[in-house]
């Protein structure tokens, strides 16, 4: 199962850090457009089924559903990446954000290779996160995953998460994630009506 973190796309709601830098229009229209284009290319892919782990518990009407989506719940970042995690039942999973632009359904594939050799993989992003993490088996994830000493949105997420790990775990390729308006590809990203 491949488990997509998202936001409804309202306008003013998405990618606050990258409309500091490139203005709220556009943060919500590159928003739009990657996360649409994400989940048209994955669930293209038979291999996998592909549901939305919403941040919010109704998202707005228009929005993308599926029948098996579900609320994230409460928490942090940890907590509810760790509940979604589980709640996918049996299995491997794998997580990701919806605001990744260069992920194709290889990177997908590779993150799913990892969990035949490891219980977890994480997908390492430039900035020193990571833009996806995935289990072998989701019933049987430690608790807590993410320890409470993590420093999320830093240079140091993933070395402080695979630091309390007490199991082996594999990476993939590493990807760029967009915070901010240095993050983004290229200047022509922002062009065109979101969503075509």
């Amino acid at each position: 199962m491949v488990v997509v973190f998202m936001r409804a796309p309202r306008f003013g709601r998405v990618k606050s850090r990258l409309a500091a830098d490139i203005g709220s229009l556009a943060a919500w229209q590159f928003y739009r457009r990657t996360s649409r284009r994400l989940l048209r290319r994955l669930e293209r892919d038979p291999t996998w089924s592909l549901v939305i782990a919403w941040a919010e518990p109704l998202p707005e009407p228009g929005a993308p559903r599926r029948a098996a989506d579900f609320w994230q719940g409460p928490g942090d970042i940890g907590e509810r990446m760790q509940r979604c995690l589980q709640m996918a039942g049996p299995g491997s999973v794998v997580l990701l954000g919806a605001d990744i632009p260069s992920v194709r359904a290889r990177h997908i594939r590779q993150a799913f290779a990892g969990l035949r050799a490891a219980p977890l993989v994480f997908g390492p992003a430039r900035d020193g996160g990571f833009w996806l993490v995935g289990a072998r088996n989701s019933e049987r994830l430690p608790r807590p995953l993410f320890a409470a000493e993590v420093r999320w949105s830093s240079p140091n997420t993933l070395a402080d998460v695979t630091r309390s790990l007490k199991q082996p775990f594999a990476l993939t390729e590493e990807l760029a994630d967009v915070d901010y308006g240095a993050d983004l590809p290229s200047p022509g990203s922002l062009t065109g009506f979101p969503g075509r």
